[in-house]
């Protein structure tokens, strides 16, 4: 790979011109907030006429950007079937954040993206998704955080929510600077690498895979500035064997599907041991303890959520039932439930990004409050397993 020579126009320092065997790359590092960014792609796309453009976009977020009414096609009782409602929490932080910080500057997030997919189709340009699945990357990243600094994780992201930076096209034009984001991309790799990996490195090397397998010899390629880096280091490498692996999530390690399995186990290896050594009326007092003890948190924690009387009961019926096994948490027992007792209205989905970024939001919002709903629940549940296992384990000792 080299760095080619402008090849017809003057473009800033944004634009960096690639060229990788026969294909002339013009890579346009972006703010996904910025009005600048906008224009700019915009600009080259107009000037160039390339053959393809490329953007930082999979199925789905193109979908979300471009389709107002995709609202209306979201099934929330598939995604807690598929155990993705945490992901789409997550998404919706994220988005939230960018979205706060882009209507200080009156651009809404992804807008750069959106008008260089459009600016394609104005000029019958093909538009190539090049980004991997959101889904994919966020399991990745979360399965590669250590255990420790899921938490650290955790709070950044909402602490991200409540934030009162004030940003302006000036300072998105220092932070677009490389020597500004390498610095804060190896902040991020010092403190969490093994995250840092799965977010920007291995999309660094799909995008580049991606780019180069688009058909033509005069390519845009527009994707955000922290990637521009990253995909000039990898695009020169044939890394085409690694997209099969960095394209789906690893299964959970041996370990810790055991420990899964071995926390139940022991919970009831304790019941029944305390039945056979004290009796039946011991085994019968220690089976309510342990109902009570996972029962009473989680319920607790679906009555702070201000959940449906029918997703408080469920709460405290499902928890102690679920608590033995790993197939299924109470967080999505009760979400499912709250979901079907108080459906959540297309008008709260389209505030959902204004009302996340406020504490009262949570609980007006029907939507969050079944994230809320999930979250506390299963935190419940979690709490009463401790609680409860280490009665039945100091019981069967003594």
């Amino acid at each position: 790979m080299t760095t080619a020579p402008f090849p017809i126009h003057h473009y800033p320092e944004d634009v960096t011109v690639l060229q990788v065997g026969d294909k002339t790359i013009l890579l346009i590092g972006t703010a996904h907030i910025s009005k600048h960014s906008s224009d700019l792609v915009i600009q080259v796309i107009d000037q160039e006429r390339p053959d393809a453009v490329c953007v930082e976009l999979d199925e789905k977020r193109y979908t979300a950007l471009s389709q107002r009414s995709k609202w209306e096609n979201l099934d929330l009782k598939q995604l807690i079937r598929t155990k993705q409602l945490a992901t789409l929490m997550v998404n919706l932080i994220l988005a939230a954040y960018q979205k706060k910080l882009g209507g200080q500057v009156g651009v809404m997030p992804g807008a750069e993206l959106l008008a260089a997919a459009r600016a394609a189709e104005h000029h019958a340009i093909p538009t190539v998704l090049c980004d991997r699945d959101v889904r994919v990357t966020l399991r990745r990243a979360w399965r590669a955080t250590p255990l420790l600094k899921k938490g650290y994780l955790l709070a950044a992201l909402l602490s991200s929510l409540f934030d009162k930076t004030q940003v302006d096209e000036q300072q998105l034009a220092t932070l677009r600077r490389q020597d500004v984001l390498s610095e804060l991309i190896n902040e991020l790799g010092t403190a969490l690498p093994h995250t840092k990996k799965a977010l920007i490195d291995e999309r660094d090397v799909f995008m580049a895979e991606k780019i180069k397998q688009t058909q033509g010899h005069r390519l845009v390629a527009v994707v955000g500035a922290g990637h521009v880096e990253g995909i000039k280091r990898v695009i020169g490498e044939d890394n085409s064997h690694q997209i099969e692996t960095i394209s789906t999530v690893p299964p959970t390690r041996l370990p810790g599907r055991l420990l899964g399995w071995l926390i139940p186990g022991v919970i009831v290896l304790a019941l029944l041991l305390i039945g056979i050594r004290q009796g039946a009326s011991e085994l019968t007092a220690n089976a309510v303890y342990w109902i009570l003890a996972n029962g009473i948190p989680s319920a607790l924690g679906a009555t702070i959520a201000l959940a449906h009387p029918a997703t408080i009961f469920s709460a405290f019926a499902a928890a102690p039932v679920t608590s033995l096994s790993p197939l299924i948490g109470a967080g999505y027992v009760c979400a499912f439930i709250q979901v079907m007792a108080c459906p959540p209205l297309v008008r709260e989905f389209e505030t959902v990004g204004s009302d996340i970024a406020t504490f009262k939001g949570w609980w007006l919002n029907k939507l969050l409050r079944v994230f809320l709903v999930f979250v506390l629940t299963t935190f419940g549940s979690a709490l009463g397993t401790w609680i409860g296992g280490y009665a039945l384990i100091n019981n069967l000792l003594n």
